[in-house]
């Protein structure tokens, strides 16, 4: 299965979660055997060979690319939550969205100093969640090898926020 035929699985959702957003949706990715095979198949041969020691999702949708890349890669998955749902001692940043605000959390177990993580998340649109998570990484001793995305909005700021803090970005479906 082609980058293509994974775009064109990907559903609009127009006015989610509020009036003027266009909501990209990857449900039907995931429903898709091949779709979600072919997915992950992207992620582990572009991480594969780069010395990564852990795969670090982004709730919620990064948690559900990142568990199976992080399987193949025979990694571990570590878990950035919203405010409040994590039970372990924990740290917090909170950042903009395109519609609101919100606050993330990691357990500050998360990493090790020094480990090798790819940061994992379903769509780039302005940065701030994963740069929130950059951040919870770094306060943490991890280092964030790169970014990885299965969709970037490329009308929006998200790349340049990441290039800014010194984060490659691996995107393979732009919009």
């Amino acid at each position: 299965m082609s980058i293509d035929t994974i775009q064109k699985l990907i559903r609009d959702v127009p006015d989610f979660p509020k009036p003027g957003i266009l909501f990209k949706d990857i449900t039907p990715v995931l429903q898709d055997a091949d779709g979600l095979r072919a997915m992950v198949e992207i992620f582990v041969g572009r991480w594969r060979d780069m010395g990564i020691e852990k795969v670090v999702g982004i709730e919620s949708r990064g948690f559900l690319i990142g568990a199976p890349v992080a399987v193949e890669l025979g990694l571990g998955l570590g878990l950035v939550r919203k405010a409040g749902k994590l039970p372990f001692e924990r740290i917090q940043r909170s950042y903009d969205l395109e519609y609101g605000s919100a606050t993330l959390e990691a357990q500050v177990d998360l990493v090790r100093k020094g480990e090798r993580v790819v940061v994992v998340d379903d769509l780039l649109a302005t940065g701030g969640t994963a740069r929130a998570t950059v951040e919870l990484v770094r306060e943490l001793g991890g280092e964030v090898v790169e970014c990885g995305f299965l969709i970037e909005l490329g009308f929006l700021p998200g790349r340049q926020v990441l290039d800014d803090m010194g984060v490659p970005v691996f995107a393979p479906i732009a919009f």
